[in-house]
């Protein structure tokens, strides 16, 4: 079930920005984040925009994987990992940090798809 806020439209991320997806939270597997939207620029290049995005816990899961998802529109059916990009899911316990290239979309989250104990998970989004 996502997070959805009421705002419409959700939060922008601007270079420089920094977005919570989640927190310091306790989402359980198949939760995600709430939902940002990417801005577009004029003269962006064609082969996408790189999305840097970080993760970490309070205390270690045993087991997590976590995918960043984006959309061309703000519907929750929409949201998957692009054909293409890289660096789109992480399984690592103790943290990562990851740069996601080749992402052509217009909103951005995080999806929490397993996790095994652990607590205080943090998604952190740059833009």
């Amino acid at each position: 079930m996502p997070n959805y806020n009421a705002q419409n439209p959700p939060y922008s991320i601007f270079p420089g920005d920094v977005a919570l997806a989640f927190n310091n939270e306790a989402p359980a597997a198949g939760q995600a984040s709430q939902q940002f939207a990417l801005p577009s620029y004029a003269g962006f290049p064609e082969n996408g925009r790189t999305i840097r995005w970080q993760v970490s816990f309070a205390t270690a899961p045993s087991a997590v994987t976590i995918q960043l998802q984006t959309a061309m529109n703000d519907v929750d059916a929409q949201y998957a990992i692009p054909t293409g990009a890289t660096n789109m899911t992480t399984s690592l316990t103790a943290g990562d940090n990851l740069i996601a290239s080749g992402v052509r979309a217009n909103f951005v989250r995080a999806k929490v798809t397993s996790i095994t104990g652990g607590s205080g998970v943090t998604v952190q989004i740059l833009g």
